[in-house]
């Protein structure tokens, strides 16, 4: 996984608009789940962009979440909550307003463990890796 040279201390991290953390988590989470499909599939690419679609959707986004919202720290927990109640400058075609306000507080967690240099931890969360 690619990772930042320089992670941004946790403080910092908390100070961020967390729309700007979703920001950096949509891209994050969209690299991942395309290079888990890619490394681990040998289907065509329209397949994989179909299957990539599928998870970084809200809805996607909003499934993950549910699987995940239990093994949360209680800082975690924070950061997904301000992810989730900021106002957000767009909304969305496809999806429900719960599940777009999930997606986003979803995204601005993978954006805060990115930039805190917190891969293995989103490893973990996300594709179970090490547990």
């Amino acid at each position: 996984m690619t990772t930042i040279t320089e992670p941004v201390s946790r403080e910092r991290a908390r100070q961020m608009n967390p729309v700007v953390l979703a920001f950096v988590g949509d891209a994050v989470y969209t690299l991942c789940v395309r290079e888990a499909l890619a490394l681990g599939s040998g289907e065509k690419t329209g397949e994989l962009n179909r299957r990539a679609s599928e998870k970084v959707s809200a809805h996607g986004q909003s499934e993950a979440l549910a699987r995940i919202l239990p093994m949360l720290t209680e800082e975690e927990a924070d950061v997904f909550r301000r992810g989730r109640n900021a106002k957000k400058p767009t909304k969305s075609k496809n999806a429900s307003v719960g599940e777009y306000v999930r997606s986003t507080g979803f995204e601005a967690l993978i954006g805060y463990l990115y930039l805190t240099g917190q891969t293995k931890r989103m490893q973990q969360l996300f594709f179970g890796e090490g547990q």
